[in-house]
């Protein structure tokens, strides 16, 4: 099969800044090499950004809707109507008027959709397109582990969502022809929560843009004294979490080993809680950097000590690509393909301080721990390897 593609996404998927943007962005990409693709989108209210133009030689039409409708009021129409708040709050008629209309008129041979929001626009007569779910992460195991952990009443909010959202993704699962997921592990989690096998349900994962995130093109920024640090979304829960307790729990052991030893959150959007982690002794809050590289280059440890995560974590694989030493806890290397011990080291609590402090007070370690991370990056995590199987998962016999 051949023809044109339809792309839907929950989010303008540029710049790719960002864990959702960067895997939307290389998929875009990747199917732009495949044929002419029609992009339907929501852009990022976060940003104000409402469209690129650097995604213009990647697509043949578009549609870009805003979000207007706020969560608290999306929460309160999806309890009346017995939906998932997360469809509900990604609910547009231009973009459901698009959808149609591109079917339409258009020989499109293959929808992919980003994101389980994005689903709800795939109409049940779709003719002979191939539907391709990317789901990316198991968005209701997400809003379950948030509910093990939640005060009343956000426990019972978070509860509901979990549930309704695990019966619209095996739903959405049954309809499509293939879904993916970021990693092996989201992949035979949703198998064994679904029931579909393996050749309805694959893993397609992440990879890094190695010509940007090349050591050897990047200058430090100009920080003294050993640095740890952290990037990430930093109004995110999962993160805020993770730099909350790491902060708290670890960096005063570490610095009473180190006592120059610094901690840098880097990321946009920290929120009050995390901004006010700078007035601890040793911490740095950046808010939005220009440019991420220049404090991974700078970092002596890289740590992810994120107690929840699901996929993959690109901010290991980034740091790795940048040849940094990692530690990163076993949540935040689930479905990362690296070895443990040679590529970066997991561990969590003590275990987590203690490599921290050695790395920081032997060059030699850090420095080969590092150029082994760099290495197995380079050797399995290009863009192109990771999406080579696209074309065959959505039935494409030859490129356009």
């Amino acid at each position: 099969m051949t023809g044109e593609i339809l792309f839907l996404a929950h989010r303008l998927p540029y710049p790719p800044d960002r864990g959702d943007r960067i895997r939307s962005f290389h998929l875009l990409k990747a199917l732009a090499a495949l044929g002419p693709v029609h992009l339907a989108c929501f852009a990022d209210s976060g940003s104000g950004t409402a469209y690129s133009p650097a995604l213009e030689p990647l697509i043949a039409t578009r549609h870009v809707a805003r979000r207007t409708r706020s969560m608290p009021a999306a929460g309160l129409r999806a309890l009346a109507r017995g939906r998932p708040v997360s469809l509900t709050a990604f609910e547009d008629v231009g973009i459901a008027r698009f959808v149609r209309r591109t079917l339409a008129e258009r020989p499109i041979g293959a929808i992919v959709v980003f994101s389980g929001q994005m689903a709800q626009y795939v109409p049940a007569d779709r003719g002979a397109a191939c539907f391709v779910m990317d789901f990316v992460d198991v968005d209701s195991a997400k809003f379950a582990a948030y509910a093990e952990t939640a005060r009343p009443p956000m426990r019972w909010i978070q509860a509901r969502e979990a549930r309704l959202l695990a019966a619209f993704e095996r739903e959405t699962a049954i309809r499509a022809d293939i879904s993916l997921f970021v990693s092996e592990a989201e992949a035979a989690l949703f198998r064994r929560r679904s029931g579909l096998g393996p050749e309805r349900v694959r893993a397609l994962g992440n990879g890094v843009d190695l010509m940007l995130f090349d050591p050897a093109k990047v200058a430090p920024v100009a920080e003294a004294g050993p640095l740890i640090v952290f990037t990430g979304q930093m109004d995110y829960a999962p993160n805020i979490e993770a730099v909350t307790a790491f902060a708290r729990e670890c960096l005063p052991a570490i610095r009473a080993a180190v006592p120059r030893a610094r901690f840098a959150i880097v990321g946009r959007a920290p929120t009050p809680a995390v901004r006010a982690l700078a007035a601890q002794a040793g911490v740095i809050v950046t808010g939005e950097v220009a440019d991420v590289r220049g404090w991974l280059k700078a970092a002596d440890v890289v740590v992810a000590p994120l107690k929840l995560a699901r996929g993959v974590q690109n901010k290991v694989l980034e740091a790795m690509a940048m040849a940094r030493p990692v530690v990163a806890s076993p949540a935040a290397f689930e479905g990362i393909e690296a070895t443990a011990g040679r590529d970066l080291i997991v561990a969590e609590g003590a275990a987590a301080v203690a490599a921290i402090v050695r790395l920081l007070s032997d060059d030699t370690e850090a420095r080969l721990l590092g150029e082994a991370a760099r290495a197995r990056i380079v050797s399995a995590y290009s863009w192109g390897q990771r999406l080579a199987p696209l074309a065959r998962l959505i039935g494409w016999k030859e490129a356009a």
